[in-house]
């Protein structure tokens, strides 16, 4: 703050004049000049409880459309109505999530550049890549987690199994093993489908494509067996293109009671996928105080969990700063502990 800097100079100079020429002058500039720190505090106290003053940009690394999109547009017109600014949606695509790391990272950390990052952003894609643009860890501050969702193991539907052990005997019996499609190498598509293979004991062959979409099209097609995919595909299990087999979830999911949870197979198998808001490292700490509460509120509303859901079957998402990080540590150290045993690596 130039300006504020040259008005407090100002003022301790006229002070220093007037009280150099008084007895105990000394105490008396001793005092204006912490009557001017209070000044500029109070004043930068003021300016920082005006945040936000314009446009907040959030950024997303998926294409539009997509769920984790979807539900960054819910989350931006929740804080744009409660913050009282426009809050605009931006794409920056590429590399797993990386760019658009890098470019948050690397953006002004006043608060008004936000990252919509997803769960393998953070947690899986340092154990896959030989270098990262950033650290995200270091270089990215968690504000707020969003939503969560799980995965539904889904098969083609002229596959001839009814249910999960009925895929789990053919699977181990198919001769040449089937073929299992992800959204691309790494993704925790292809990480879910690796650790059922290694519980169950069968063997599949991992066909990455680029995104859960075109991984979900070729599943339909028949050109793949199985995939492992987010609720999104819904209205591809209701239709009848594709056949639900289980829940990646701790327990069954409200959106499909009827499908088991393979921690019913397996205990302790679960595969969750989470959501979360990121600013650049160094942001004041007064902008996360702003933002937290405000993103607690939007997600605590019947409107936003509805909107959610309809986006897929995302289910908000609210806890604690503390838990949020712990959760980034733990699945941090379950998908590098995953990912060695799989041999997984992106150049």
């Amino acid at each position: 703050m130039p300006a504020l800097g040259e008005a407090m100079n100002r003022h301790v100079a006229t002070q220093r004049m007037r009280h150099s020429a008084e007895p105990g002058g000394l105490r008396g500039l001793g005092a204006a000049l912490l009557a001017a720190v209070v000044l500029v505090c109070a004043t930068m106290t003021a300016c920082r409880a005006q945040y936000p003053a314009r446009p907040i940009r959030i950024i997303v690394p998926i294409s539009p459309g997509g769920a984790p999109d979807v539900a960054a547009r819910v989350l931006g017109q929740g804080l744009s109505e409660a913050l009282g600014v426009a809050v605009v949606i931006e794409n920056k695509l590429g590399s797993n999530g990386n760019i658009a790391a890098e470019y948050v990272a690397k953006s002004p950390a006043d608060g008004y550049t936000l990252l919509f990052g997803q769960d393998s952003l953070i947690v899986i894609n340092p154990h896959i890549y030989e270098r990262m643009p950033v650290d995200v860890l270091r270089d990215l501050v968690p504000i707020s987690t969003v939503a969560s969702n799980i995965f539904v193991l889904s098969v083609n539907s002229s596959l001839p199994v009814k249910n999960f052990s009925e895929f789990i005997d053919y699977a181990r019996k198919a001769n040449p093993p089937l073929n299992y499609a992800s959204g691309g190498n790494g993704s925790i598509h292809h990480l879910t489908m690796e650790l059922l293979k290694a519980r169950a004991g069968i063997n599949l062959v991992h066909v990455p494509y680029k995104g859960g979409s075109p991984a979900t099209t070729a599943t339909v097609a028949g050109d793949v067996a199985a995939m492992f995919a987010g609720t999104s595909t819904a209205p591809q299990i209701k239709a009848g293109r594709l056949r639900a087999l289980a829940v990646t979830g701790a327990r069954r999911s409200e959106l499909f009671p009827e499908l088991p949870a393979i921690a019913e197979f397996y205990p302790g198998f679960e595969m969750r996928i989470w959501l979360g808001l990121f600013v650049p490292a160094g942001t004041p700490d007064a902008v996360l105080a702003r933002l937290r509460p405000v993103i607690a509120r939007v997600l605590g509303t019947e409107a936003t969990k509805e909107k959610l859901n309809v986006a897929g079957g995302l289910q908000p998402l609210i806890m604690p700063t503390a838990e949020f990080n712990a959760l980034i540590a733990s699945d941090s150290a379950k998908y590098q502990k995953l990912i060695k045993a799989v041999g997984v690596k992106v150049d």
